[in-house]
């Protein structure tokens, strides 16, 4: 299992996550969040993802911060168009696209269809006050409406109290889609701080719910 760890703002703190490992490291550019990130990105391991997060920001201003700095993947979390998402894969191929949707308690997934072609996956975000960092999760079992048969990525308000949660949605069958993880704000000492040793917690509880013998022992 993936885990994205977002939010990110500190060159130490940026240095102590790194260490864990996780498959990715999001920096938001957005100036009404506390986590806004102005500063610089020190040297982490090239396995780690370094994930640029946008609002409703012009291409001109993503396409220079990919280039600025390096980013593997871009997470888009406004009202972005499935134009500006094929804009986006036109100028970098490789480069992973995550469209943000926010959920409450419904959804309808039939507005997913036009960004098929030009995302790698689907973000679910809780819908709240905030553009993401809300603190609480919406209703997985939302999820089992979901058709497309892109890869999707988990978030909001996910923290050590959901383990048991995340194990019970991991054995339905809309958890085969499931890509990542997307941990923020319960994890944080302060706005764009995160506690090393609670996400070190979190990715080694995660990593034993779904070893081998885990989900050998699920299927018998």
């Amino acid at each position: 299992m993936n885990i994205k760890v977002c939010g990110m703002t500190t060159p130490e703190n940026i240095k102590e996550v790194a260490q864990l490992a996780p498959a990715y490291l999001g920096f938001i550019f957005y100036e009404k969040s506390p986590r806004n990130f102005t500063g610089s990105i020190p040297e982490i391991p090239k396995s780690i993802k370094k994930t640029g997060v946008f609002v409703d920001a012009p291409i001109a201003f993503i396409l220079d911060k990919i280039k600025q700095f390096d980013f593997q993947a871009v997470q888009l979390h406004g009202t972005e168009s499935p134009v500006l998402c094929h804009q986006l894969k036109e100028h970098h191929p490789t480069i992973e696209i995550f469209k943000v949707f926010s959920i409450k308690d419904q959804f309808d997934f039939s507005v997913l269809t036009p960004y098929e072609k030009s995302v790698d996956y689907f973000l679910f975000d809780t819908k709240g006050k905030e553009k993401g960092g809300n603190g609480y999760t919406f209703d997985w079992n939302v999820l089992k409406g979901y058709t497309a048969s892109i890869p999707f990525i988990l978030s909001g308000g996910i923290g050590i109290m959901e383990i048991s949660a995340i194990k019970d949605f991991l054995r339905e069958p809309q958890a085969a889609l499931l890509h990542a993880l997307d941990v923020n704000s319960k994890f944080e000492i302060q706005p764009g701080i995160k506690d090393h040793a609670l996400v070190a917690e979190f990715i080694t509880e995660i990593k034993k719910i779904t070893s081998p013998s885990n989900t050998t022992s699920k299927n018998r």
